[in-house]
Formats: C-alpha cells, sequence, structure tokens
C-alpha cells in the first residue's frame, strides 16, 4: 500500500494534497522534532508580556531571543527557562501579538494572536545552512513545492543579496524576485536591536491558497534607533556590523497550514472551524472570524497575566474583549457560545501551553466581569449612535439645498460624536467606529475626528485652569504650580503634596492596580482621578483618610533626587502614564531616603518640605467618571 501511496505522489504530485494532510498540533510538532534532529535546542515559548519594556507585546519569536545577537554567550548565560545555556542553535514555537492589524481582521488574512515557527542561530550557521534548512523542511519534511522567493535588492548602505539568489538557485528554485529594505529588511523590534536583510518563502495549494509563510532573517547588524529611524534615514543614526552575525527565521503556523492543509484561506484550517461550529450559523462570516480571533486573543492574554484596564496591555484586552461582546448583544448571541469558544482554546491549544489550563478559571472569571461592566455601558451607546445615524439618514431623505450630505454620513462628524460619547459614558471610540462603519458610513477621517474634538476637549480645560489662577494657569501633570499670587502659590503647593499622598494611600488600602487618571488642583480643593472598578466604601474611604493624616502627623520630609528616566523606573517611583516626562526627571519623595520612601514620584514640583506643614487632609466627595475610574475631592484645612 505504502508503495502504491509513493507512485502516485511521483507520477501525479498533488495526489498528496488529496490524501493526506496535517493538523496544526502535527506541523508544530514536526517542526521542532525536525530542527531538534538538526542540532537544535527546543526553547519553550516565552510570555506575551515582554521583558522589553520598549514594546507593548511579544510580536516575533526573536524577542526573547535579542539580547544573544549582541550582548549574552548563548553557551555560557543561564536560561531562565531551561535552567542551563541554549546553546548557538534553537528552535521555538513562540505566542505572538500584533496590535497593527485589529482593525484588519474579518478578511481572509489578517490576525492579531498567533503562532511564530522559529529557528535562531547566534553565530553557528549563517545562510547557506539557514535557506537548505527551510528548503528541506518544506519541501521534502512537508512536501509543498515553494512557489517563488525573495531576496533583499539592495540599499541603506547595504549590498544587494547575491548570495542568498546563488542558494535558492542551486537548491532549483528558480523564481527569485528582488524586493525593497521596506519588505526584505527585518528590525529592528522596539527602540534598537539586531537586523539585517531576508529571504521570504511564498508557496500556494491546489485550492488557491497563497501565503509567505516563512521569512528567514540574517542580522548582520545592529541598528541604535527604531525602524522607522532607519527607513527615514533622517535620525543620523548608522547601522552598525554585528560583531558575529546571526539567523532569525518566522514562520506563521496559521498560514503553513492553510497551505499544508490545501484550504483558500486561514480561517478554513483547523485551528478556526472548531469554534465557527460553535457559533450560530446565521452569523456574517466577517463576524465569525472576529469573534474567534479576539476571544482566541484574550484567552492567551488572560493566561499570561493581562487584565483588561484602560492603558497599555489591558486596553488591547479590553478592546478585544469588547468588540466580540457588541457582536453577542446585537445578534442576541447567548453567552454560553462565548464560553464554549474560550473553552475550546483552552482545550485545543493546553495541550502544548499548559499555562492555558492551570488559568483557566481566572479566563472565566475575568470574563464574566468585563461582560457585566460592558452590558452597563453598551444600552446606553448602542441608543446614541442609533440615534446618530437616524438623524443623519433623516437628513438625506430631505430634498433642501441648505442639507449638506456628504455632512450627513461624514466619519470626520462621526469620530467627534464618539469622543462625545467616550467622554460622557466611557464607550469605546473602537466600538463607536464599527457599529457607524456597519451603518455604511464613509470613515477615512473618523480618527481626525476623534482627535479634533480631543484637543478642543484639552482646549476647554486649559481655559478654565487659567480662568482659575486668574490668567496664570496650573500645570500639575508637569509639576509646574502657578498662581496669583503668594498666597495662593502655598495652598496649592500643599494640595499638590497631599494628592502624592493620596494616590500612595489609594495604593496602600485598594491595591496596586490603583493608577492615576488625571488630575486638577485649585485653591479651593484637589481633584484625583484614579482607576478602580467600584465605588469605595465608607470604610475605605476613612482608611485612606486617616493615612494620609497619619503621615502628615509623622511630619516627614519631602525631598528630590535627580536621575537618569531610566534610572529613576527602577526606582519604582510613580508616573502619569500619558505624561511625556524630561530626561533627567524629577523623583520627589516623602521619606528619609528614596529606597525606603513611603511615597515616591516624577514630578516638576513645587513641594512642602515636610509634611506637616499640609494641615488636615480631608477627602470630601468620591464619584465615578467614567468606565472603572473613580474621582476624589479632597481639602487641606
Amino acid at each position: 500500500m505504502r508503495r502504491l501511496y509513493n507512485a502516485a505522489v511521483f507520477f501525479y504530485p498533488r495526489f498528496y494534497d488529496i490524501v493526506w494532510t496535517m493538523n496544526a498540533d502535527e506541523l508544530r510538532q514536526k517542526f521542532l522534532d525536525f530542527f531538534e534532529k538538526n542540532g537544535h535546542t527546543v526553547v519553550p515559548s516565552s510570555s506575551l508580556i515582554p521583558d522589553d519594556p520598549s514594546v507593548l507585546l511579544t510580536t516575533a519569536g526573536m524577542q526573547q531571543f535579542k539580547p544573544y545577537y549582541s550582548e549574552l554567550d548563548p553557551e555560557k548565560t543561564i536560561h531562565p527557562s531551561l535552567g542551563k545555556p541554549i546553546g548557538k542553535n534553537v528552535v521555538s514555537v513562540q505566542k505572538s501579538f500584533r496590535t497593527s492589524d485589529i482593525d484588519e481582521v474579518g478578511d481572509d488574512s489578517h490576525l492579531t494572536f498567533f503562532e511564530m515557527l522559529g529557528n535562531f542561530s547566534f553565530g553557528g550557521y549563517f545562510k547557506k545552512e539557514a535557506i537548505t534548512f527551510a528548503f528541506d523542511f518544506i519541501t521534502k519534511e512537508l512536501r509543498i513545492p515553494i512557489s517563488f522567493v525573495t531576496v533583499f535588492e539592495g540599499s541603506h548602505g547595504v549590498a544587494k543579496d547575491e548570495e542568498s539568489r546563488a542558494i535558492w538557485k542551486k537548491l532549483g528554485v528558480s523564481d527569485v524576485r528582488e524586493q525593497g529594505i521596506e519588505d526584505v529588511f527585518w528590525g529592528p523590534t522596539g527602540s534598537a536591536g539586531p537586523c539585517g536583510p531576508t529571504t521570504e518563502i511564498y508557496c500556494e495549494n491546489a485550492a488557491g491558497g497563497k501565503a509567505e509563510i516563512w521569512n528567514i532573517v540574517f542580522n548582520e547588524f545592529y541598528f541604535p534607533g527604531s525602524r522607522e529611524e532607519l527607513l527615514s534615514g533622517s535620525s543620523g543614526k548608522s547601522l552598525e556590523r554585528l560583531k558575529t552575525p546571526g539567523v532569525d527565521t518566522g514562520m506563521g503556523l496559521e498560514r503553513l497550514a492553510m497551505i499544508a492543509q490545501n484550504k483558500k484561506n486561514i480561517f478554513e484550517t483547523d485551528l478556526f472551524v472548531p469554534f465557527f461550529e460553535l457559533l450560530p450559523s446565521e452569523l456574517p462570516e466577517r463576524e465569525k472570524r472576529i469573534i474567534a480571533d479576539h476571544l482566541r486573543g484574550a484567552v492567551f492574554l488572560i493566561a499570561d497575566g493581562v487584565r483588561p484596564l484602560n492603558k497599555e496591555a489591558g486596553y488591547i484586552l479590553r478592546r478585544l474583549m469588547r468588540r466580540a461582546l457588541v457582536y453577542e448583544y446585537k445578534y442576541k448571541i447567548s453567552p454560553e457560545f462565548f464560553i464554549s469558544i474560550m473553552g475550546e482554546t483552552i482545550s485545543n491549544y493546553g495541550k502544548f501551553y499548559s499555562q492555558l489550563v492551570k488559568e483557566s478559571e481566572n479566563i472565566r472569571i475575568e470574563f464574566e466581569n468585563e461582560r457585566k461592566k460592558f452590558r452597563k455601558l453598551l444600552p446606553h451607546g448602542l441608543i446614541q449612535i442609533n440615534h446618530h445615524i437616524a438623524l443623519d439618514q433623516e437628513l438625506l431623505k430631505k430634498d433642501s439645498p441648505n442639507i449638506n450630505k456628504e455632512r450627513a454620513l461624514s466619519g470626520f462628524q462621526a469620530g467627534l460624536f464618539a469622543f462625545d460619547l467616550f467622554q460622557d459614558s466611557g464607550f469605546p471610540t473602537e466600538v463607536s467606529k464599527e457599529l457607524f462603519e456597519q451603518a455604511n458610513y464613509d470613515l477615512t477621517r473618523f480618527e481626525a475626528g476623534v482627535l479634533e474634538k480631543a484637543k478642543k476637549h484639552q482646549e476647554i480645560s486649559r481655559r478654565g485652569t487659567e480662568k482659575k489662577f486668574g490668567g496664570h494657569g496650573l500645570l500639575l501633570d508637569t509639576g509646574e504650580l502657578k498662581a496669583a499670587d503668594e498666597n495662593e502659590l502655598k495652598i496649592v503647593t500643599r494640595l499638590h503634596t497631599a494628592t502624592h499622598m493620596l494616590q500612595q494611600a489609594l495604593r496602600e488600602v485598594l491595591g496596586p492596580d490603583v493608577h492615576q487618571a488625571g488630575s486638577d488642583i485649585t485653591v479651593e480643593r484637589t481633584r484625583f482621578d484614579f482607576t478602580f472598578q467600584r465605588k469605595l466604601t465608607s470604610e475605605e474611604i476613612k482608611q485612606v483618610e486617616d493615612l494620609v493624616n497619619q503621615k502628615i502627623k509623622e511630619d516627614l520630609p519631602m525631598q528630590k533626587k535627580v536621575l537618569p528616566k531610566s534610572e529613576a523606573e527602577k526606582t519604582g517611583a510613580l508616573y502619569f502614564f500619558k505624561e511625556k516626562y524630561p530626561d533627567p526627571v524629577n523623583v520627589y519623595f516623602i521619606g528619609k531616603d528614596l529606597e525606603n520612601a513611603w511615597s515616591k514620584e516624577f514630578c516638576g514640583g513645587p513641594h512642602v518640605m515636610h509634611t506637616g506643614e499640609i494641615g488636615k487632609f480631608r477627602i470630601a466627595k468620591e464619584e465615578a467618571v467614567g468606565a472603572e475610574v473613580r474621582r476624589i475631592r479632597a481639602v487641606v484645612e
């Protein structure tokens, strides 16, 4: 029987497409086995939360290996996951997440979460071996023909990659195409790092599925800046040649599965079909894809410790969950469907990523909590948006020369409205955009509308502040306090220092998830906005108030230390994430020394010399100002 099969494949290569395909689990394992057999150490996936502070999430397999290309010795440095050195050649399957593709999800190819298969070498081998490994795995292990490959055409002081062209030709790949630096020159990731020319492998199958499935990067250089700076050439920075060149490759499992399983797009593979089978059949295809992608991504983010918040990685998670929940509400989908999809994700991937199983209960709890919060916002937002759309539709029906037909379905106007809705109730602008898109608005200038209204809002706030201080203004977020006279300056300085103490007291009483979301000071009071999920109890308010007054009674010194921003961040000092701070930065701290300080923050000052100067601190009011944002108004007496 085996001879018959081999003969069929030999005489009719497409016979393979018909009778034998691998599921995603088999492809993943076959990749690891192939490279392990060829002298590579298998390294587990790193977290979606990277160690590199210059990037929000892990976007590629090479991120955990960046230091090995320029700093760490792979044969001596103990790797935290393995407990031993990894050696010069490694292979991994990496959990990855790219935020730039969120709005594109729903078409045939874009995803947020994906798995990246990669082999890496830190001086162990270079172009010839890397290309040969890729050729052998694709054409011999998987028996998939290569359609064409690309190589670097040369620019920015880097020569044309004739060596890679010659290697491919020798292996029998005749279609070798040249491309520019934007397409076949990878990196650096983050604010700096290794980079170099690439060669890419393109394949197609009998079903019409086509994809660039494997990108092989030859890290020959180090660039001390971002990729944007490299491409623009305006930063004055230049490529530095690495002492030891290395290899960094990436192959998306979803794309590979599409080609290997003879599917037209990634959503027809066994990685997604089980999810679609759990959703109502009448759902539009685009919505099915968005729900499947977003819930799968949410499961992995929660398992790696991300929680839905209004900033950084938490904001990405919240955006995924709420976009999916809009469809749950709109199409009256039972919550059980979404729970089933998340359970299916844990079941399908838990064999390889055991963290999903360990965190399964937390995943369920976080999703249920977010659903409850969003369900409170959603009806109000939908009513407002539907009313806006209805008014526009009425305008279009009127036959009058005074009606601006373009304005009626303007994305710019929709953006203005979306920002107002966000300010009013915390309804996410991304969700508003989604709903306007479904109503056939031209959203080309939607973001411009949002930004325009945001600028006007900031200008109104600034003018209001200037009025309070007789035209002198108050800029608390940068630390610069101004007032109408010396007496007012003394009052706002006391309130300013008290605001630092309030934030620290809130974090001690309520927990470290409390973060500043805004602040404002007048001569009458301080107003402090912070992230928190519920109303404070009367006892919690008293605990915060008592703690601040206790520290005032202790008459602790308020001191300042000027540090480079990178060093200041390591001290654990708090800072407002929306603010741009100078470098070096002032770190104000309450206590005898910075290391053991009770409170420490980036700030411009001024402050009191000792906490005893503040007087008695009293919380006058605690209230909600938006989704998971609370506000405290307090006075000093």
